[in-house]
């Protein structure tokens, strides 16, 4: 992704470049250690789910159907960090090595599946988003839209307009020299900073505000409902349960913003800094470039910890996970005895 992994180059401050070397790869095992280790262990519950959940009539209630619908899409997000984190070695070994050694193929296809990554989880968050509203608002039109199939569709074509985002990535970028810069090689986006501004702009609307701002206007109307039925006097403990459904997947919303805006903005201000040299890699800008990238970074790990903070049933799922490791565990020790 443009902001996040692109801290390369234009080594203004020596310091900062030794701090970046030593730090950078510390937290960014950190986070690929607790990501890869979160989003497995919420493909294992999830895909346990699916399995669970189909009745041998092959029929589906409506809180079947729709609760579903939601782990289809938890799934597809949890697949998106997971590929999100695994191009993280890649800016790890060029942040720690000060210059991109992989050449120019692995620089446009890093470049390609960052980008791609992080606009599929917005786009997924924000069908998660419609996804709850039609479930909350109008569960009729949402037992007739949110099917396993029409769900697993429309995970799957998110990814056609989060492709088309990223494809200037794979087109345009390329190894080289930046200006004003003496530490080697660098992953570049773009060659000429009209490009870079008009690519950067319309990617920070179409993959980070528009969507943001579809997701505010769904759980608003979410909360709305609630507020309006709690006064009428509906069933008191639906109410509470699509409560904590929607804060849940609200947490989801939230912690993806908090942790890509300061990237965003980073971004941004580059952009708009002529005097900057910046052609894809980023002059860097202090303290907050190293915690900007960290923030992007750390979205793929916060999903899984929300999760278990928040959903009782993910709680559930997870202690019958390890109790039935426990008890494979316990059973392969008395195999063994006799």
């Amino acid at each position: 992704e443009m902001s996040s992994g692109d801290v390369l180059g234009n080594s203004s401050d020596p310091g900062l470049g030794s701090v970046e070397r030593i730090l950078v790869p510390i937290l960014d095992s950190l986070v690929l250690l607790l990501g890869v280790v979160g989003h497995t262990m919420v493909l294992v519950i999830l895909c346990g789910r699916q399995r669970r959940g189909v009745p041998r009539t092959g029929q589906f209630t409506q809180s079947s159907m729709t609760g579903t619908g939601t782990d289809i899409l938890l799934l597809a997000l949890s697949a998106a960090d997971l590929l999100l984190l695994s191009m993280l070695p890649f800016h790890t070994v060029a942040i720690a090595m000060q210059h991109w050694p992989f050449g120019e193929i692995a620089c446009r296809l890093v470049g390609f599946l960052g980008s791609a990554c992080s606009s599929a989880s917005v786009f997924t968050l924000a069908t998660l988003a419609v996804s709850r509203y039609l479930t909350v608002v109008q569960p009729a039109r949402a037992y007739s839209l949110l099917s396993r199939r029409r769900v697993s569709i429309a995970a799957v074509l998110l990814w056609i307009p989060a492709c088309c985002l990223a494809a200037p990535q794979l087109v345009f970028r390329s190894v080289g020299t930046p200006r004003q810069a003496s530490d080697g090689l660098a992953c570049f986006a773009f060659l000429s900073h009209q490009d870079q501004v008009i690519y950067g702009v319309f990617h920070f609307l179409m993959s980070f505000l528009f969507p943001l701002v579809t997701i505010a206007v769904a759980y608003g109307s979410i909360y709305f409902f609630l507020w309006r039925g709690e006064h009428a006097g509906r069933a008191p403990q639906v109410e509470r349960y699509q409560s904590k459904v929607t804060q849940t997947s609200a947490m989801l919303v939230l912690a993806f913003t908090v942790c890509w805006l300061p990237s965003y903005s980073l971004t941004l201000t580059l952009l708009a800094d002529k005097t900057s040299g910046a052609t894809g890699a980023s002059p860097r800008y202090g303290a907050f470039t190293v915690f900007a990238r960290f923030m992007a970074t750390s979205s793929t790990v916060v999903n899984p910890i929300l999760y278990v903070l928040m959903s009782q049933k993910f709680r559930q799922d997870l202690l019958r996970l390890f109790k039935r490791k426990e008890q494979r565990a316990s059973g392969a020790v008395a195999m063994a005895a006799t």
